[in-house]
């Protein structure tokens, strides 16, 4: 986007909860790209203080946590958008394989760009781009959420594998429900 128009509204969820190396690499991104318009979406400071005072509701209901801290600031800063555009790549996990191009979620479509791209096509990009990778990839981290929430990936777990380890949960509540409209696209 930052080729096309520098100016396009940028959303970055800040939880609160984010890895040090994560916020150093949004502003490294938005430097080097030259990003105007970045929108930081944070949860209500008076509902963190009510609901997760002490930063462990993780731990007990990770589903509140995500809709708190990820859900509704996300869905708040949207307001007035009629699309948005996600990173979501269906080489991430099975329950993303099947993703289509286009969604319709209410009024609103949600684009999946990158859904056909394979690892291989991101690695390549970035490169070719001359993009930085973030820090924490090296490190067996190949997708990135929340601190507390988030762990290093074993050899021949899927990329997602680190996320919400050993709770059952896939996804933080952003995008839970994968529409069908545009799948034929």
């Amino acid at each position: 986007m930052s080729r096309v128009d520098k100016t396009t509204p940028v959303l970055f969820v800040d939880t609160g909860q984010h890895f040090p190396e994560t916020l150093v690499y949004r502003d490294e991104l938005c430097a080097l790209l030259g990003l105007t318009n970045v929108i930081n979406a944070t949860p209500p400071v008076e509902t963190v203080a009510k609901e997760d005072p002490e930063k462990w509701l993780f731990s007990s209901d990770p589903d509140r946590c995500c809709e708190i801290r990820k859900v509704r600031p996300l869905a708040a800063a949207m307001e007035g958008f009629d699309a948005w555009i996600t990173g979501r790549k269906g080489f991430q996990s099975a329950t993303r394989a099947t993703l289509p191009l286009f969604e319709a979620e209410g009024e609103r479509v949600k684009v999946n760009p990158l859904v056909g791209w394979t690892a291989k096509d991101v690695l390549d990009y970035i490169r070719e781009a001359g993009l930085p990778r973030h820090p924490l990839v090296a490190k067996g981290f190949p997708s990135i959420g929340c601190m507390p929430c988030t762990s290093a990936v074993k050899p021949g777990e899927d990329e997602r594998a680190g996320r919400w380890r050993g709770r059952g949960k896939t996804e933080c509540g952003i995008h839970t429900t994968v529409l069908d409209a545009g799948a034929n696209i």
